[in-house]
C-alpha cells in the first residue's frame, strides 16, 4: 500500500477585522486512487463506501455523485487542455469517522512518473458547496501558488481577497500553507503539518482513541470559532451567489 496517514496539526490566524488563533489535532489520509477499491480490504474497520467505524466515500469528492475520483480528475484535466500524462494521482483528505466527514480542503496531487505536475485545491464551505483550484505545479521543491478568492467560504471575509498556496509533496512530512490577504495585507493564515504514518488496523485504532470523534469535532468547532468572532465584533458578510461544484484552472 502506497497510501498513508498523517497524524499533525491545524493552525488557523486571523489578523483582522479581529484577532484570532485557534490549533487543533487532526489526522488526515493520503489515499493513492489506483488503490482505492481494495481500501476496504486494509482493516476490518475501514471500509469503502459503507458504514464503518472509518470509511471513504466517493460522494465526498469530486463531482460528489459516487463517480470515480480518478476519471473526474483526469475529465477535468481534458476539459482545461491541460497535458501532462498523468498517471498517478493521490487525495489528502479526512475520512469519514462513524459516518461523519467534514473537509473544509481536500488535495488531489497529480503526478506523471513520480513528478508532482498539477494540484487540485477542492474546497469546501459549511452550506454544502464546493470549489476547486486547479493549478500547474512548478519544478521548486516548495510549490507555491496565487490565485483570486472565487468562493464564500467565511462568513467574515469579503469576497474581494487573493489566495498564496504553499506546499510540498508529501513525503515522510506533510506540508500546506495558505495565506489569504487583501490589499492592505494578511487577513488569514491556515496550516496543515503532519509526520508520515503507516495505513493499518494498528494506527486506525491508535487515531481513534488520540482523535476521538474528530470530523465531528471539526464541524463543531467551526461553528464555536464563528461565535467567538461574531461576539469580538466580526460583521457577517452574506452570500450574494450559491453554487454547487464549480472549478477554476489557474493559469498564472
Amino acid at each position: 500500500m502506497k497510501s498513508r496517514i498523517y497524524n499533525g496539526l491545524v493552525t488557523h490566524t486571523r489578523f483582522k477585522p479581529v484577532k484570532h488563533y485557534l490549533k487543533y489535532k487532526t489526522f488526515s489520509l493520503l489515499i493513492d486512487l489506483d488503490e482505492i477499491k481494495i481500501l476496504d480490504k486494509i482493516s476490518p474497520i475501514f471500509s469503502l463506501n459503507k458504514f464503518n467505524i472509518y470509511s471513504f466515500y466517493y460522494k465526498d469528492h469530486g463531482d460528489r455523485d459516487g463517480s470515480s475520483l480518478k476519471n473526474w480528475v483526469l475529465k477535468n484535466l481534458k476539459n482545461y487542455k491541460i497535458k501532462q500524462n498523468i498517471n498517478k494521482i493521490k487525495l489528502l483528505c479526512y475520512p469519514r469517522v462513524l459516518g461523519y466527514v467534514f473537509n473544509p480542503l481536500s488535495i488531489f496531487y497529480c503526478y506523471h512518473n513520480n513528478q508532482l505536475k498539477i494540484v487540485f485545491y477542492e474546497v469546501k464551505n459549511t452550506f454544502n458547496e464546493q470549489h476547486t483550484y486547479i493549478f500547474k505545479v512548478n519544478k521548486k521543491k516548495i510549490v507555491e501558488q496565487h490565485c483570486k478568492r472565487r468562493f464564500y467560504v467565511s462568513p467574515f471575509m469579503d469576497m474581494n481577497t487573493k489566495y498564496d498556496f504553499k506546499l510540498l509533496n508529501p513525503g515522510k512530512k506533510l506540508f500546506v500553507s495558505i495565506i489569504q490577504s487583501d490589499k492592505k495585507g494578511k487577513v488569514l493564515t491556515a496550516v496543515q503539518t503532519g509526520k508520515r504514518k503507516e495505513l493499518s488496523t494498528k494506527q486506525l485504532i491508535i487515531n481513534f482513541f488520540r482523535y476521538p470523534l474528530m470530523t465531528a469535532k471539526i464541524i463543531i468547532a467551526i461553528h464555536f470559532e464563528a461565535l467567538l468572532l461574531w461576539k469580538k465584533g466580526a460583521i457577517y458578510r452574506p452570500r450574494t451567489k450559491k453554487i454547487k461544484n464549480n472549478l477554476s484552472y489557474e493559469k498564472r
